[in-house]
């Protein structure tokens, strides 16, 4: 299976959230869907030597770094240590509406230059092997979409980039927050599915506002080649991925259950630990496992609290799971 075959679903980049461990956790679902790093900015790799930012274990591929700069050259050098370090893909952060985002000029405000990106993306391309993307949204500010989306894609495909996830919300670069801009502004997917019909050669996903795979399903019916879902996949990956592969890449069953995902965990905690590591550092992205389901509330409760003691391990996790196995009480 090929990348392109992989993104028809794939796990969004967010910030302190899909880290290595959370990675690996979503893998133990599904072994098709596209995963993707937390932004790692170019000048932390290129300037601060932050190599470890990097580390991620084999078994979460296939996966893919997402930079954030705005130097060709540095992410031309950061892109190269990203293949370098055995990353599948390499995608430009041309989303992101954090204060400290701009400050470094890129994230969002880069779709006010896509002649810039354009640059940035060729360098990349340049500078390594793997495919290089795009995430971006349908604009910022007040940017009209129907204009400003169709000519982003048009100049940045030029330089090389066949692949884009669009995140189908403007950017509010003043006046909203970042998780403001994840929900005040309305969704417009229909702009998506046009730029799809538009640019037919584009490989083009979807992001915002997906919360099942009934809707992923619709969506890649409807045209679109991917989907790229974000907190529901973080909150609720049983129900987003554990399906994912029979449903989405046509694989042969059984889904994965929690408990499954939960147990297969198990050794990679152990590794974890032995390694000077904490529990709740991993355990802290289990906590949504059991979403919808009775005993959830008691599932985190325990890992939660348990997590946090000095000495914890593994049976904690054992205790969480015996508790949800056995329990008769409502789901929250």
């Amino acid at each position: 299976m090929n990348m392109k075959q992989h993104a028809r679903l794939s796990v969004a980049p967010m910030m302190d959230w899909t880290d290595r461990h959370c990675r690996y956790l979503h893998r133990r679902f599904s072994r098709h869907v596209l995963l993707y790093t937390e932004m790692v900015t170019a000048p932390a790799l290129v300037r601060g030597g932050a190599l470890h930012l990097l580390k991620h274990s084999p078994q979460e591929h296939p996966v893919a770094l997402q930079l954030g700069g705005s130097d060709p050259q540095e992410l031309a050098q950061a892109a190269r240590l990203g293949a370098e370090a055995g990353y599948d893909e390499i995608n430009l952060n041309v989303g992101c509406p954090s204060d400290r985002v701009q400050s470094g000029t890129f994230g969002a405000v880069l779709m006010k230059d896509p002649g810039l990106v354009a640059e940035c993306c060729a360098a990349m391309i340049a500078a390594q092997p793997r495919e290089v993307t795009v995430k971006c949204r349908i604009g910022v500010d007040d940017q009209d979409p129907e204009a400003v989306l169709p000519a982003f894609l048009s100049r940045v495909a030029g330089a090389g980039v066949g692949r884009f996830a669009i995140h189908a919300r403007m950017a509010w670069l003043h006046g909203l927050s970042p998780r403001e801009n994840r929900d005040i502004p309305p969704l417009d997917h229909d702009l998506v599915r046009r730029m799809k019909a538009r640019f037919p050669h584009l490989h083009i996903s979807v992001n915002g506002g997906v919360e099942s795979l009934d809707q992923a399903g619709a969506m890649l019916s409807s045209g679109l080649d991917g989907v790229m879902v974000g907190r529901a996949a973080y909150h609720r990956p049983a129900e987003i991925l554990g399906a994912a592969d029979r449903r989405i890449f046509g694989a042969a069953g059984p889904d994965v259950t929690p408990e499954a995902a939960a147990r297969a965990m198990l050794p990679y905690i152990e590794a974890h630990l032995a390694q000077g590591g904490k529990l709740h550092q991993v355990t802290r992205h289990m906590l949504g496992l059991f979403a919808g389901r009775p005993g959830a509330r008691a599932w985190r409760r325990r890992l939660s609290q348990g997590a946090a003691r000095a000495g914890a391990g593994p049976g904690v996790v054992e205790a969480a799971l015996a508790e949800v196995s056995g329990s008769t009480a409502t789901a929250v």
